[in-house]
């Protein structure tokens, strides 16, 4: 900048200030927009309503007799449809797992 004079140098690295500036608010705007993004899709992602209906039919059967059977079944339907792992087992209560890659839920139940 030695054959400029003191006019444009300064144009110059207002230019230089000005586009630095718009670079930096471009990325606290990009973040800002990811972080909310990812928090409203945690909300929506969580599958209630597919836990309930898998903790229907668990209860449901319960009276069959063949449970190694029954807990095959739902394992394999659970896993091809929902894209979940599911497991459970009857010890004092109801234990169920349920783990479609983004949500782990674990229930024990107990009836009277």
């Amino acid at each position: 900048m030695a054959g400029l004079n003191d006019d444009a140098q300064w144009i110059i690295l207002m230019g230089f200030l000005v586009s630095f500036s718009f670079f930096f608010l471009a990325m606290v705007i990009n973040q800002s927009t990811v972080v909310g993004q990812t928090t409203a899709e945690s909300v929506i992602e969580f599958p209630k309503n597919d836990i309930r209906d898998i903790r229907d039919v668990i209860v449901t059967n319960t009276t069959v007799s063949n449970s190694t059977e029954i807990n095959r079944d739902i394992t394999v339907i659970s896993l091809s449809r929902k894209n979940a792992v599911i497991d459970y087992n009857w010890n004092t209560g109801l234990m169920i797992h349920y783990n479609n890659g983004v949500t782990d839920y674990n229930e024990n139940w107990t009836s009277l």
